[in-house]
């Protein structure tokens, strides 16, 4: 072998080991990169809950401390909407897992159990606000609901206060890494927002005389707001408190009779459900309703008037107020 020969596979020995450590190099730093990611993935602290209603609420609490998770999409239906494996996979992942309860998630409930069986801190807020009954309205409903719980607690914007201050205490009990001190000056600014809108709810009712203060909606779901602000509920479309169940022709026939005897000839009906059965009192009555579209049990897109709890609850107040006072 001659010195050059001998000099280029030299060379050749230093180019391939100088090689194998950059290549093992790369390889340890994207390892220990992998790891790193995984271990931040574990820790972030992560928030679930079910409706979007309360899902905006609880981000107001939550701020930037840690991801909130909100399962219902806007302009869903509580009572129907389901989840995916996916979803579903998340709720055992989380922290937390907030939701309403008192039976309005139907399809959801059993992954919200399986989740609390795991090991999974949860919080049913519509059971911790003093929830109240469903009664029977002047038309007989909500039938066989009377004397149960009434999830709708929402529509009474100083139970949402009450919810969102329990949900702070949830955060900072059970949601490792959250800044207290963060979380409770959020719930202090929200709780302030929520008494304002308190406040002017009650002034924007004020315009509506007593003898005017009667509902009729698509199914019965502003029982608290009616308990809160001097309301009467003369009935539903659908004489229960869910929209999975269907009207009868003898609860239509119940129904308008009501209407009639109250004078009432404004049937409030859900933005996110077709409003059919409100257009069929406009038929039994002669075409003297009218139908007065409102935000009841999902916030919408953040662009179509309800995208937050405090703008779906002022849209609706307004709402009311023109639709029973000709306003």
């Amino acid at each position: 072998m001659t010195t050059t020969t001998a000099g280029a596979g030299k060379r050749a020995r230093v180019r391939v080991a100088r090689l194998r450590s950059l290549l093992l190099g790369l390889i340890a730093l994207t390892t220990a990169a992998a790891g790193t990611a995984c271990a931040n993935d574990g820790d972030q602290p992560r928030v679930v809950v079910t409706t979007n209603i309360l899902g905006d609420i609880t981000r107001e609490i939550v701020g930037d401390e840690a991801e909130v998770t909100v399962l219902m999409k806007p302009d869903a239906d509580p009572h129907s909407f389901g989840l995916s494996a996916v979803q579903a996979a998340e709720l055992e992942r989380a922290d937390l897992v907030v939701f309403n309860g008192l039976g309005l998630e139907e399809n959801v409930l059993r992954h919200v159990d399986a989740a609390r069986e795991a090991g999974v801190a949860t919080f049913e807020a519509g059971k911790a606000v003093d929830p109240l009954t469903f009664h029977a309205s002047d038309d007989g409903g909500p039938g066989e609901e009377a004397g149960q719980p009434d999830p709708h607690f929402w529509t009474d914007p100083d139970r949402v206060r009450k919810a969102s201050g329990l949900i702070a205490d949830q955060v900072v009990e059970h949601v490792g890494g959250v800044d207290e001190h963060a979380i409770r000056a959020n719930a202090t600014r929200y709780d302030r927002q929520l008494t304002d809108l308190t406040a002017w709810m009650e002034k924007s009712f004020d315009r509506i005389p007593a003898d005017k203060r009667a509902l009729v909606t698509n199914h019965h779901v502003f029982g608290y707001l009616a308990d809160r602000f001097g309301f009467r509920v003369i009935g539903a479309v659908i004489p229960s408190g869910t929209t999975l169940a269907s009207p009868s022709s003898s609860d239509l026939r119940t129904l308008t009779r009501a209407m009639e005897e109250a004078g009432v000839r404004t049937v409030f009906a859900d933005s996110s459900q077709p409003n059919k059965l409100a257009e069929v009192l406009r038929t039994e009555l002669g075409g003297r309703v009218s139908v007065v579209e409102l935000y009841s049990e999902s916030l919408t897109r953040k662009s179509a008037g309800a995208g937050t709890y405090l703008q779906m609850m002022r849209a609706n107040t307004t709402a009311m107020t023109d639709g029973l006072t000709g306003g």
